[in-house]
């Protein structure tokens, strides 16, 4: 295997793949209805990476040190046949861990046949147990019916973390409910600072809870220890309950963590990204479909890698706010 770094001195860990831009949810921060309306158009089917494309990048990846996989979307479960798709990347030599990130509502429906494939892990996204979840999501739909999904998801062996996006204003009174409920359950719940992705969320920086905030309002009901990174480039900082429960704060804005970040992107129709704040990528689909060998392909993902500087949070202002909002890539394209 060979170990290759950017030019921060990064090495590349993790690759991230979506495999649709489609959502059945219409998340505010993420989808908002007013622009993808239902007369949206997403991409047609032949715009999309093959399964035997995407496992023959993410075996090429694995030869140059990615260990562990995340299947985003959009929302992942809309994509046909998906567990082939994860059976495939399961039996790659050197891929230890693959992940899925998903809205949830069609767990009891795939579920079974994902973790036959051989998936372990997912997170799901919940932003509130009261009626701000079915103002949030877009579509009405009740936060016990996702609470209902990721009971079966736990039930069926899955290991489950929760993800809530935090907006001042919107769902921030939620936060001392979720983690009692999540806490009772012993189901990791993990806070994320909304964070500026894409050109249609309506981010500012005055929607923006921090994690320090968030710990001391979480303190003044829960008695909180942090725990300490588990590897490099370790996303989440990870709090524990006296009962062993998990919290996890992800503090793009706040703290900065680019510095160790070891991702890559790859779109559902083949766009590669070094960064979730990215404004363009490499067309890596037209590449893979000229017929090139894996060895070309090997030695143009060295090449892209060995280039990255992307450090997009540490250098976030207002200014570079408003420069790149033209062109930053959406969430539901790039994956989270």
């Amino acid at each position: 295997m060979e170990q290759i770094t950017d030019k921060l001195g990064r090495p590349i860990r993790d690759l991230r793949i979506s495999v649709t831009d489609r959502c059945n949810f219409r998340c505010t921060y993420c989808m908002p209805k007013e622009i993808f309306g239902d007369d949206y158009v997403f991409l047609p089917k032949d715009e999309l990476l093959s399964f035997e494309e995407l496992t023959r990048i993410a075996k090429v990846y694995a030869q140059l040190g990615v260990k562990k996989v995340r299947i985003t979307g959009g929302e992942p479960l809309l994509r046909r046949d998906l567990p082939d798709l994860i059976r495939e990347i399961h039996a790659i030599e050197g891929i230890e861990d693959i992940g899925l990130t998903t809205n949830g509502l069609l767990l009891k429906k795939h579920g079974q046949a994902l973790y036959d494939a051989g998936l372990r892990r997912i997170n799901v996204s919940l932003d509130a147990l009261d009626a701000t979840f079915e103002a949030v999501n877009g579509r009405g739909i009740k936060a016990e019916q996702i609470l209902e999904q990721i009971d079966y998801a736990v039930s069926i062996g899955l290991q489950v973390k929760v993800n809530m996006v935090i907006q001042k204003g919107m769902n921030d009174h939620q936060m001392i409910p979720m983690v009692k409920y999540f806490k009772d359950k012993k189901i990791t719940l993990r806070f994320i600072e909304f964070m500026d992705v894409g050109n249609d969320n309506g981010w500012n920086f005055d929607k923006v809870i921090t994690k320090q905030e968030m710990i001391t309002h979480i303190s003044e009901h829960f008695n909180i220890k942090r725990e300490q990174p588990k590897y490099f480039g370790e996303v989440a900082k990870y709090y524990v309950h006296d009962n062993g429960a998990k919290l996890g704060f992800i503090t793009s804005v706040s703290e900065s963590f680019c510095s160790s970040c070891t991702r890559t992107r790859l779109s559902s129709d083949g766009k590669l990204f070094g960064c979730l704040f990215a404004t363009d990528g490499y067309d890596l689909k037209t590449f893979i479909r000229s017929g090139v060998t894996d060895q070309a392909l090997k030695e143009k993902l060295i090449a892209l890698w060995s280039v990255r500087q992307d450090r997009y949070s540490d250098e976030r202002t207002v200014e570079t706010v408003r420069q790149r909002k033209k062109n930053k890539i959406n969430m539901n394209y790039i994956g989270g």
